[in-house]
């Protein structure tokens, strides 16, 4: 079986088009990233379907990221998806907002980034409501924290079983400081519930950056294969943010080496089949 994959956790940015505060900190990737800059640094083994995911830093001019990458679509046509970005917990504009993306045959999914939020935002009443909107919609849901706040979500999956959920970047275990507990339970808690797939992404800025190696990662890789299993793990670089420690081109290689004790087919559903599955992306 020959090799493809769907990229399930791209960033598109030009911070002469929109505001993307998060960047000021990090110049190393702030310059602009645009689809034939991702095109030049995947041209080795290109994907064969892209997925932007948002990373502007205003929820609420959601319009504009998605406009925008509609345009880029056209320039790309493997560009396939949108994960949107919303304000979740704001009753009757959260609802206006969600009714809007569903407009935009591209999005299929929708994010309010967690990860900096305290412990407790994403089960608060109105969070909850916003992601069980989501659902009724028709529309998927992005999970997005470091791993202090999976038991949050958790609780949020629980309550809304008509959602379905992807998980991004492991839950941002510590790997950096080699701590695996009580992260792995977390992920089995999570695992345990039939709405959520997952996502192989964002784990090697998680760990040293300068010098992680495949052994780092190994175990984390492992216990997320074994709690979610082959049939709603999916591929996802993060691209640009991967840069900060290392290439598009070294991480696929290594997700590769970390699933390849699974057989072929079971490789193509990481790879390909659950990403265009769980986004909705035909093929």
């Amino acid at each position: 079986m020959s090799f493809r994959y769907i990229d399930t956790h791209v960033h598109f940015w030009d911070r002469a088009r929109l505001s993307y505060p998060w960047l000021e900190t990090l110049p190393q990737i702030s310059t602009p990233h645009l689809p034939e800059t991702y095109q030049a640094e995947t041209a080795v083994t290109p994907p064969e379907k892209i997925v932007f995911v948002q990373c502007i830093g205003d929820l609420h001019r959601w319009e504009e990221e998605v406009t925008w990458i509609e345009e880029l679509a056209q320039i790309d046509p493997r560009l396939s998806g949108i994960v949107a970005s919303a304000p979740i917990n704001e009753g009757d504009t959260t609802l206006r907002i969600l009714d809007g993306l569903t407009q935009h045959p591209l999005v299929k999914s929708v994010r309010h980034n967690m990860q900096d939020e305290e412990i407790g935002y994403s089960i608060r009443p109105e969070f909850v409501a916003g992601v069980a909107a989501c659902g009724e919609r028709g529309l998927t849901f992005d999970l997005c924290c470091y791993h202090p706040q999976l038991p949050d979500l958790v609780e949020l999956v629980s309550r809304c079983p008509h959602t379905r959920f992807v998980l991004d970047h492991l839950g941002k275990p510590g790997i950096r400081d080699h701590v695996i507990d009580p992260w792995r339970q977390h992920i089995s808690q999570l695992a345990a519930q039939p709405n959520v797939d997952a996502k192989l992404s964002g784990i090697v800025t998680e760990s040293d950056v300068e010098n992680w190696t495949i052994e780092d990662l190994r175990p984390y890789v492992s216990h997320y294969l074994s709690a979610f299993g082959v049939d709603r793990v999916l591929f996802g670089s993060d691209w640009p943010v991967v840069k900060l420690a290392s290439t598009h081109a070294r991480w696929l290689a290594t997700a590769r080496e970390l699933t390849a004790h699974l057989l072929p087919e079971n490789q193509d559903k990481v790879f390909f089949q659950n990403a265009a599955r769980a986004y909705r992306l035909g093929g």
